[in-house]
């Protein structure tokens, strides 16, 4: 009870905002799912290995320089957008109640 508030008086939250308390701590934690599905789908397990061939007429591309493919380089990135919402509810959840 605060100060301000008669013993019988109690203030609830506005429901839209009991619905947004709830909702975007789910998305966050959906998007981490998603991502980490993601990146775990798409792991490989091959290592590849060139040399130097001189006689072939082709050009190597690589995968910009990384260890990781494509689709779980996505995966991670989706799942740290998870983490940096889940992280700013929370930073806003203690900043309120303070």
């Amino acid at each position: 009870m605060g100060d301000n508030n008669t013993p019988g008086e109690h203030h609830s939250p506005h429901p839209a905002r009991k619905f947004r308390a709830a909702v975007v701590p789910l998305l966050g934690l959906i998007t981490v799912a998603v991502g980490v599905a993601v990146a775990w789908t798409s792991l490989n397990a091959e290592v590849g290995w060139f040399a130097y061939a001189p006689l072939s007429n082709e050009v190597f591309v690589g995968n910009n320089g990384s260890f990781l493919s494509n689709e779980t380089q996505l995966g991670v990135a989706i799942s740290v957008v998870g983490l940096l919402a889940l992280s700013f509810w929370a930073g806003l959840a203690i900043g309120r109640r303070r």
